[in-house]
């Protein structure tokens, strides 16, 4: 008789902690007594500006909800509770602000645990010296690393992998908030430490990071749940009204990936050139065949941000075929003029245009060239040294085009329809990725552990 292979079950609430999931959800995966609940706090998808400027792109009342229900359901339980990126970029401040909220639930929640905190961030010194080393290179697609970028980045960050977790763990760690984190490292690290494959729990981990968005219909607030096998791993969803498919399945295996076969993250790559998809009915699909393919010498991801200057933007409408029809052409010129001032005047700035209804979302890279819509969206935007000049800027640009003499105008009205009053709005910092490099280390030397026993004091709500 074949003996029958041990399993290991993860319970993946929601694609970000905040988005929330229906309880019905939560309950059904708890009824399978999962052996770890884990969940992604964070993303580089919002932009650098949440990195550099030290704040969660997730509203807090909603991590709060979410939170507390994992907390009551894990510590209630024994199970461990794993957050990966706490507060959306996983940098020491976001930390903060994630530990905060944890602790204010447990005090609610008169919930008593062991509490690992993970921090991410590396001090510029350490950057400088490993760049002067050679120990660092660009991603894919990004420059060469320069001393300025690094000295002018408000904040780096290193995506963990799955060691620094397991070290958490075996110190006998009950909840875990890991700073900036390789996002299927969390669902993958206690497994692993169990002595299953590396590969298959990573590739489990890569779909769990976004919970039910890989399930048809997909979506970023239910739950999920992941069975890991010794060779294999089986996903189904924890809501009737969702299923995996091997579609669905295999195409978030592509999610985020410039190689179909290939998925590189701290120390290695996974294989998925043997990887199948099989639908096993009632809505679950397995999967076989994630190879774990190690590199050497081990390196991590560093993600840094600078403050490059401020904003200010206008919003408006285009409703004239006439301009419509030669829209490039004014903006081109709308845009020389501007600039033209600028340079007389000795102003620091930089002006751009998105249209919306032509090219909006890929800009040059759109394959679409002339625009046939009746009306176009307008986003000025105005960047600057200071808020005031940005915003000084702003109306420069809009008042420009709002009276600019195109050929064919008829009305003198004004070019602009502006859905608000008034019309321009400051937006504050601006940041850019200023670090988005390799740099060789160790797997657990840039990630302090900070394990401390959390008591509640007051009385349970």
């Amino acid at each position: 008789m074949k003996a029958r292979q041990r399993a290991f079950r993860i319970l993946a609430p929601t694609a970000i902690l905040g988005y929330g999931f229906p309880p019905a959800s939560l309950a059904h995966g708890l009824e399978q007594n999962p052996d770890l609940i884990a969940v992604d706090a964070g993303s580089t998808d919002p932009g650098p500006y949440y990195l550099g400027a030290g704040k969660s792109f997730t509203d807090r009342l909603s991590v709060q909800r979410d939170l507390t229900a994992l907390m009551k359901a894990a510590v209630g339980r024994g199970i461990p509770l794993v957050v990966g990126t706490a507060g959306g970029s996983g940098a020491a401040a976001h930390v903060a602000w994630c530990s905060a909220i944890v602790e204010q639930i447990a005090q609610q929640q008169g919930l008593c645990f062991r509490l690992g905190i993970i921090a991410a961030d590396v001090d510029q010194a350490t950057v400088l010296q490993a760049w002067r080393d050679g120990q660092i290179k660009p991603a894919a697609n990004a420059p060469q690393l320069t001393q300025q970028a690094i000295t002018e980045s408000t904040c780096i960050v290193a995506q963990m992998g799955h060691e620094p977790i397991i070290e958490a763990l075996d110190a006998g760690c009950d909840v875990i908030l890991a700073g900036r984190a390789y996002d299927p490292a969390i669902f993958a690290a206690l497994p692993i430490a169990r002595g299953f494959a590396v590969g298959l729990a990573l590739h489990l981990g890569k779909i769990l990071e976004c919970a039910a968005i890989a399930a048809t219909p997909g979506s970023g607030a239910d739950c999920v749940m992941g069975t890991l096998y010794e060779d294999r791993f089986v996903l189904e969803s924890l809501n009737a009204e969702r299923q995996f498919t091997s579609e669905s399945t295999a195409a978030h295996t592509l999610y985020e990936k410039s190689d179909p076969y290939h998925l590189p993250g701290p120390g290695g790559t996974l294989n998925l050139e043997k990887c199948t998809f099989t639908e096993l009915g009632d809505g679950r699909v397995e999967v076989k065949g994630t190879r774990f393919e190690a590199a050497e010498p081990y390196a991590v991801k560093l993600e840094g941000a600078r403050r490059v200057g401020f904003r200010a933007i206008s919003v408006a409408g285009v409703r004239d075929p006439i301009m419509i029809d030669q829209i490039d052409a004014v903006l081109g010129a709308v845009r020389d003029q501007v600039r033209g001032r600028l340079k007389a005047d000795g102003i620091v700035g930089e002006v751009y245009f998105h249209v919306y209804g032509k090219d909006g979302v890929m800009g040059t890279m759109e394959p679409v060239r002339q625009s046939t819509a009746h009306e176009l969206g307008l986003v000025l935007e105005a960047i600057a040294p200071t808020q005031e000049a940005a915003d000084s800027l702003c109306a420069m640009m809009r008042s420009t085009l709002l009276h600019y003499g195109y050929n064919g105008r008829v009305s003198t009205a004004g070019n602009l329809a502006f859905p608000f009053s008034p019309s321009d709005t400051s937006m504050g910092a601006v940041y850019e990725f200023s670090v988005y490099h390799l740099m060789e280390t160790t797997p657990c030397a840039l990630f302090p552990l900070t394990v401390s026993d959390i008591k509640a004091t007051g009385e349970a709500l």
